[in-house]
């Protein structure tokens, strides 16, 4: 089973108990440990990760369409992929201490699976996986709300959504333009705030951006420059 230090740490850092500690055990067993211990008749975690990665995506999609309500779908796309890959979703799994529970064959112990991305992004999914179907889908997203939107409204995955710096370089190919940021207002309830932001260049308002903090409103109004200044192109 599932160490107690484990299920410990998931009630006091993130405010999860589960009612069913087999699916959380089967959420944290590899299948070379189920190959090397047959006689226990135990489950992998495969099913688990391919449920878990459709239930993750639809709460980071459902996050990105309501946070940045004036980004096209084609750049809503391309967040979400930088967000649900490997890299991300390894990072998270080691970040919630996931590596260290992960039961695995001793072949694959020894060859330093527990640090592989790819083991530990199937085991993040996995998790969320079992924690959907033993709490359901608002579950996943609390446990979300603290794991990864943070990092997201902190900007961790706007380098393929860099607009500022596209605008930037968009603006001054033929030289220095200076370019302004202004805060228009700020609205909505302490835990929902919304923010709409202009941006200028030589005293001009190039776009307008809404966002639930600044550096979002500011990215969502220099997408809309670029938008504008490259259809008039």
């Amino acid at each position: 089973m599932v160490a107690s230090e484990f299920v410990s740490e998931l009630r006091n850092r993130y405010g999860i108990e589960f009612h069913d500690l087999s699916i959380l055990d089967e959420a944290f067993t590899h299948s070379s440990y189920v190959n090397e211990h047959q006689e226990l008749g135990l489950k992998d975690n495969e099913r688990l990760e391919f449920l878990g990665d459709a239930v993750l995506e639809l709460t980071v999609s459902d996050y990105l369409y309501r946070q940045y309500p004036d980004l096209p779908e084609g750049k809503l796309t391309r967040m979400r992929a930088a967000i649900v890959q490997t890299r991300s979703f390894s990072a998270f799994s080691k970040e919630a201490h996931f590596d260290q529970y992960i039961r695995l064959g001793k072949g694959e112990e020894n060859a330093g699976a527990r640090m592989r991305k790819t083991l530990l992004e199937d085991l993040f999914e996995a998790f969320n996986g079992a924690l959907y179907l033993d709490q359901g889908r608002q579950a996943v997203i609390d446990f979300a709300a603290q794991v990864i939107f943070p990092k997201i409204a902190a900007g961790q995955f706007d380098a393929n959504m860099d607009h500022k710096t596209a605008l930037q370089e968009f603006l001054q190919k033929d030289g220095e333009v200076k370019i302004e940021y202004h805060l228009l207002s700020e609205s909505g309830p302490a835990h929902d705030r919304r923010f709409q932001v202009d941006v200028s260049a030589e005293d001009r308002v190039l776009g307008s951006g809404y966002g639930k903090n600044k550096k979002a409103a500011e990215q969502a109004a220099a997408s809309d420059a670029l938008e504008k200044l490259q259809g008039k192109l």
